[in-house]
This record gives C-alpha cells, structure tokens and sequence, in this order.
C-alpha cells in the first residue's frame, strides 16, 4: 500500500511537540512492514532538501489571488520519502506556528495553501493510495478533496484517514477566512466547518474523513465527553461509529537504557546495576548533593502548563517536599510554573534540581537516574514519557487519564503485578497519595525491583500500532469502494484456508468470507510506482457492503493493548542501591 503522510512537522526536520515523535517512527514502522510510505512537511527554515520536483504550483488562495509555491525532494530515511512544500514567505520563518507567544495571523493561509499542495503531489509526483492527516494543520486535505476537488477523477476519491493528536487545539479563524484561504462557502454551515459563527478546520477533518484516530483508546472515549471535547464533543459522538483509538508507540532504537548513549551508563533488565550510576550522574549534572543516593528522586520532563497537571503541583509543593525524596524537573512553560519551581529550589537547597530548557539529552538523563517519574495530567492523549520511563524502570505515577491510562496499570502487591501508580480524581490529595503509595513501597527493595521488571517486560513498540494501522487504510479504502490491496487479500485467503482446515469442511461452521471486494483483487499500484487506475473501483457500494463491515471490524479489534515481550527478567548483574541480586528478587 502507498501511504501519504501529510503533516505540519515531524522529525528529523521539525518539531515543536508529539507529532513530530510520531511523524517519524509510525511511517518507518509501516515501511518496515513492506508498505511504501512517503511524508510531505512544510519547508521551514533550516530544513535542507536535496533537489525540485516541481519548481512551481499554481494554487488559488480566494478571488485572483495565487501562489506558487514548489515541492522539494528531501532525504529518504528508514525507507520513508520526504517531500518538503517551499514557499519562503510562508514557512521560511523564526518559528513553526508563531513567535513571542502570538500565533502567526497568516496561519489559514499558511496551511490551507500546504494542504492544497500536499493533494497536488498526489496528483502530480507520489500517487498514494491513502492520505494519513494530522492535527488541524492538515484538516483541509479531507474538506478540499470532497469539494474543490470533487470533479478530478485522479484524488476525489481518495481516503483520508485523520489523526486527532490533541482536541484541544482547533485551529479556528473568523470567517473572512474561507475567502483568504481560498474554500468554497458552502463548508460554512453547522454540518461542516462552521463552528458558533467561527471556521474551524478541526471541525474539518473530523467530518469529512472517511476515519477518525485519538493516540490512545481512553482518548477516543475521552473526545465523546464535554470535559475533554473542547466542544467538539458533539462531532465526535456522531462519528464514534469511525473513531479509533490506537496508542502510540515508543522508538526504543533512541530509548532503550541497553543502547543509550546519552545516559552515564547502560543496563538492562538483566542487569540493573548500571541504573545506580545513572542516578549518581543525574545528582551531579542538576548540583544535587551525592548523598542523597540512598533517597528515591521524582523526575518531571514536561511543558509547564495546566494540562500537565502542574496545577496539582503547585498546591501539593511544600506537602510534597516534606515527604523524604529529591525533585528534579526539566521543562519550560507557563512563568507561574517556572517560579514555582525556582522557589521551590530555593526553599529546599540541595533536593530540588531545576532546568528550565528543552533538552533531549538531560531528558534521557531525567528517565535513566530517576527512580520514579511523576505526569499528574488533567488530559493526556497519549503521552510518552510515561513509557519510556518504563524501560528504562523508572516507576511511573501518573493521572489515570488517555493514553497514561492505557498504558501504566497500578500495581498490585498481593499478586506483584502492575507497572506503576495511577489517581482518577484530579485534585492535589490525589496526587499527594499516589506519591506517598509509591515512596512507601520504594522502601522494600525486593517489591520495588519487581515493579522495575514488571515495567521494563512491556513493549511499547511501533510494531502493533502500525499494523492497527495499516488495517484502517484498508478499511478506508474498502469504504470508498476500493479493492483491498493484493497483500490483504492473499492473507485473508490463508486465513480461510487454515480454518477450513480446523474446521474439517464443516459445513455447520461458514467460513468468514470478504465478500465480492476479496475477489476483485488487483494490485494498487504498477511495478514502476505508477498509479494503476484500472485496479481501483469495485463498482456499485452494495457489492462491497460485507468487505466494509469487516474490514471495519478488522481495524476496530485490531486496537488491543501491547504485549508483554516475555516473562519478568531477572537480575544478574551487581545490585546497586534497591536493586538485590536474582536469587533474592523472587
């Protein structure tokens, strides 16, 4: 299958938060399950590309206003092609979004005229099979191929699956916008991107995909609800029938404590004596006295806003610091937050370690030396840190929330399962127990490393979400009337040919068939990279209608939890402080 990614940033290229983290692992993943998948990004300042495909775009942009902006080629990188839109006057800038705190006014133009030129790649270089949109950045891919573009037999019918990384941020605009951006006025209107007088391209995206994702499960619940659909709730209960919730995964290429080489030295579950040293270079890089080894240290990396929780902080600090433990916090953000945390500092000299700063090699640092990580999120769709901290057996306590939710289970001392400490209701006592249960059993060494282990056994790996994946571009494809792709087809006939072997040819037992579409099946593309149109439509939406019912049911069961990589490992190396030998550990 050929996969679209179009996005407003991603590494290695750009990056202001999550996306970008996903932007570049989930299309390497995909690759690596022999799919072709290329991303397009806006060509901001810095970003080295190596040649042009197409020196210059007409796009309209409302009344006798044009632009023309060029596709540049960039790197090919984990098997993954970058294509960058270049339009200096639009993206050559000192930030992504914005600058001195102020989003830039031009944000609809910006991004409306990336969008367009995102479709026309399509069109014209890299003919795709499936569009993957993020965020409201990319929200007019979906509203402009169902209008504008309606009549052009190469992308009208084209999927578009549509990723929602965060509901909170709309991208809404007064609207003259549509004018300026150069939309039809017929999206404005309370079925389309008309949201209380206001265009909302988020609304956009949402209504005319063919699928919906939330970076977690809970999420996908989470965005039905008034708390925490930014009042889009609505929208999205009416789409709940194509809203799916897949967790995002974790590169463990860049974190995993056997390999890091930004950490002071590497350990494994098998050997976790290399932990301690971590934990005595975290002390030394953020002034912390070494004699607090022996004390457990709270590692916070995150943005300084309410979102994360610090709220709950702020009215738990000097409670929290009476509590026998060392803080170190990295991050920027909120002024009110980076003071609380400076005076904090400077009200417990020597246990409170603050970097106010974005750095990623502190924050391998912060995961590898600390004992426990603290994300008391009021909304969380996915989250990472969380998981990292896992593998690098960092006990993580966290709100039970979206993907912090989905991905940290309490622990349980009668059986020894669980990862970590969770709290539902958001309130500083909340937080302030959840603490106190995991310094509590921090004390026994022996229940602590279990804990550890526990953690450092999950996978987390990109490998499960990109097959969920996967199984939602066929059925969005399905949707549309297209045939599932010859890869599919091949393997759900050998899924009927191994059960009609378990099953004996029973007859009482019908094998699950795909209907007529898993019998029109040719391949989307032709061996040169070239579109293969006769390939594509099914013919009349009823001959399909069991193929989309499955493949639907097919993405949907497909979102279960990650594995565990195996049994609990033990520890064969030299224990440091809370870290016994194997043969105590049990």
């Amino acid at each position: 299958m050929r996969i679209l990614f179009v996005a407003s940033e991603g590494l290695p290229f750009s990056k202001t938060g999550g996306l970008a983290d996903v932007v570049e692992a989930l299309p390497k993943a995909l690759a690596a399950q022999g799919h072709e998948v290329a991303v397009v990004l806006p060509r901001y300042r810095g970003t080295e590309a190596a040649a042009v495909v197409i020196p210059s775009l007409t796009v309209p942009m409302g009344g006798a206003r044009l632009r023309f902006p060029a596709i540049a080629d960039g790197a090919v990188l984990g098997g993954v092609r970058y294509f960058f839109v270049d339009d200096p006057a639009y993206f050559d800038r000192e930030g992504l979004y914005g600058s001195g705190g102020k989003d830039y006014p031009d944000n609809a133009e910006r991004y409306a005229e990336f969008c367009r030129a995102a479709i026309e790649l399509a069109k014209q270089v890299w003919p795709a099979d499936v569009f993957h949109c993020h965020d409201w950045q990319t929200a007019l891919v979906p509203v402009l191929l169902r209008t504008s573009y309606i009549d052009d037999p190469l992308v009208k019918n084209l999927p578009v699956v549509f990723t929602i990384h965060n509901m909170g941020y709309h991208g809404q605009f007064p609207r003259d916008v549509l004018e300026r951006a150069g939309l039809p006025s017929t999206v404005f209107h309370s079925e389309a991107l008309e949201f209380y007088g206001s265009v909302n391209f988020l609304k956009g995206g949402l209504v005319y995909s063919d699928y919906l994702t939330t970076v977690s499960r809970k999420y996908a619940q989470e965005v039905q609800t008034k708390e925490f659909g930014h009042g889009l709730d609505g929208v999205a209960r009416k789409r709940a029938n194509r809203l799916v919730g897949i967790l995002n995964g974790v590169d463990y290429t860049a974190w995993n404590p056997a390999n890091d080489e930004l950490i002071a030295a590497n350990y494994s579950a098998e050997d976790l004596s290399g932990k301690q040293v971590c934990k005595q270079n975290l002390l030394e890089v953020f002034g912390l006295p070494q004699e607090h080894l022996e004390r457990p240290v709270i590692g916070i990396v995150s943005r300084f806003v309410d979102q994360k929780g610090f709220d709950l902080i702020a009215e738990k600090a000097h409670e929290l610091m009476t509590e026998d433990l060392v803080l170190v916090v990295l991050g920027t953000g909120d002024r009110k937050y980076e003071k609380l945390f400076s005076a904090l500092a400077a009200a417990y000299p020597g246990r409170v370690g603050l970097k106010i700063a974005y750095d990623n090699v502190l924050a391998h640092k912060v995961e590898a030396g600390s004992d426990m990580f603290l994300m008391p999120s009021r909304y969380e769709p996915s989250g990472l840190n969380q998981m990292y901290s896992l593998k690098y057996g960092t006990v993580p306590i966290v709100r039970a929330t979206g993907g912090l939710d989905d991905s940290i289970e309490p622990f349980d001392v009668e059986h020894g399962t669980g990862t970590g400490f969770k709290f539902y209701e958001y309130s500083g006592e909340a937080l302030l127990y959840a603490v106190r249960q995991a310094l509590h059993h921090y004390t026994d060494e022996r229940i602590w490393k279990r804990i550890q282990l526990n953690g450092m056994a999950k996978d987390f790996s990109w490998k499960g979400s990109a097959g969920q994946y996967a199984n939602l571009y066929e059925a969005a494809r399905v949707a549309r009337g297209f045939a599932p792709t010859q890869k599919v087809a091949k393997a759900e006939k050998a899924e009927q040919a191994e059960q009609a072997k378990k099953e004996g040819e029973a007859e009482s037992q019908p094998r699950r068939r795909a209907g007529k579409a898993s019998r029109v099946v040719r391949p989307s593309t032709r061996g040169d990279g070239e579109a293969s149109p006769a390939a594509e439509r099914l013919g009349p939406e009823k001959d399909s209608t069991q193929a989309i019912q499955e493949s639907t049911e097919l993405a949907e069961s497909s979102v279960e939890g990650p594995q565990e990589s195996g049994q609990d490992p033990g520890n064969s190396g030299k224990a440091g402080r809370n870290q016994k030998p194997a043969t105590t550990s049990n």
